[in-house]
């Protein structure tokens, strides 16, 4: 059996995880596994199902290495996984781990572990440079994170529908329907007017 495993940090919309899909399928992957976690994540619950159903001869395909791991250690324990259990890893137009016969080739391991590296070495300097433009901004005055909710940034669907909830025409959960907004932000925003 040929799995491919494809792996986005976000299902938001923010990375497309169909292309990753798309070319797993291309290069002969028959079952996908898909996985909306970042890279250096302990715990990747996909990841954990594909290795646990592929068996002796059987082939894991990735695009990037970066995909299947953004840690150098645990780059090494899926290593490990496919020497044990004999199965052939493939990072699609780079390299191939071909561990069906017990052993792998060093040179290989060695390639794949250097891989684990760089995507490793991408991933601090991500975060560095996310940090440093953070830090910029807020030297310039910019807010980081959510901006405070203040009774003035109250939306004025939610200030029209208000009198109805105080008389006891409309419950928690009607003004948040009516209003088209959680329940939580409907609690913050009659914090903000009450309290």
């Amino acid at each position: 059996m040929d799995y491919g495993y494809s792996r986005c940090s976000t299902n938001e919309g923010k990375q497309d995880i169909n292309r990753q899909v798309r070319e797993l399928r291309a290069a002969g992957a028959q079952e996908i596994f898909m996985e909306y976690e970042h890279g250096d994540a302990k715990v990747k619950s996909q990841q954990a199902q594909m290795f646990a159903a592929a068996q002796a001869g059987d082939t894991i395909i990735v695009l990037e290495v970066s995909r299947l791991a953004r840690s150098t250690q645990q780059l090494c324990e899926i290593i490990e996984v496919v020497r044990e259990k004999r199965l052939r890893l493939v990072i699609v137009g780079s390299m191939t781990l071909d561990c069906r016969e017990g052993l792998s080739d060093p040179m290989s391991e060695a390639f794949l572990q250097m891989a684990g590296v760089f995507s490793q070495l991408e991933l601090a300097m991500i975060r560095s440079r996310v940090r440093s433009g953070m830090a910029n901004a807020k030297a310039k005055g910019k807010q980081i994170g959510r901006p405070q909710r203040t009774a003035e940034s109250i939306p004025a669907i939610f200030l029209r529908h208000y009198p109805a909830y105080k008389n006891g025409q409309l419950n928690i959960s009607e003004l948040a329907r009516v209003c088209d907004l959680s329940r939580t932000t409907v609690y913050k925003y009659l914090s903000l007017l009450e309290g």
